[in-house]
């Protein structure tokens, strides 16, 4: 699975379209979290603008 840092995130929200099956939300701060429905296929980590999206 893939994690955000979320001390990383700008909370652009870059990833949370590129994802196929709506793993990406934004939480209550406004930082972006993949959930447990992530199917591995990284769409999100070249999304990202600042690399804040690693495998887990």
């Amino acid at each position: 699975m893939y994690i955000i840092d979320k001390d990383a995130c700008i909370g652009c929200g870059a990833c949370e379209g590129t994802c196929p099956v709506a793993a990406i939300s934004a939480d209550a701060d406004g930082k972006y979290e993949i959930s447990d429905a992530c199917i591995d296929c990284s769409a999100c980590a070249g999304s990202c603008p600042v690399d804040a999206i690693t495998a887990g």
